[in-house]
């Protein structure tokens, strides 16, 4: 399973956005992963769950972390949001659940 500590992997002039949509498994997980790191100026790590308490309706996964280029080109841009509309469309609204600015 890949995770990260996103703070680790930050560099200058990128920004980091964490997102979740409750109940998606982790297989769905890793194909938004492998579909959005096919974005130029995209990396892309899966955050793992916390809980103490097993739910078998939540995911294994608490969500992602996306990680761009503050500099992103624009059909780039567009194509990590077409991306994340599809998953949203496909699995239900995306909610932000943590956010870093640039550094």
């Amino acid at each position: 399973m890949e995770t990260g500590d996103s703070t680790s992997q930050k560099d200058a002039g990128e920004k980091q956005k964490q997102y979740k949509i409750p109940g998606v498994p982790l297989a769905a997980y890793r194909e938004m992963a492998a579909h959005l790191r096919q974005v130029r100026g995209v990396e892309v790590g899966l955050i793992p769950q916390h809980s103490k308490n097993f739910d078998y309706n939540q995911s294994q996964i608490a969500g992602l972390w996306i990680q761009s280029d503050s500099d992103m080109e624009p059909a780039e841009l567009q194509r990590l949001e077409q991306i994340l509309a599809y998953y949203g469309d496909r699995f239900g609204a995306w909610e932000i659940c943590g956010q870093e600015g640039n550094r």
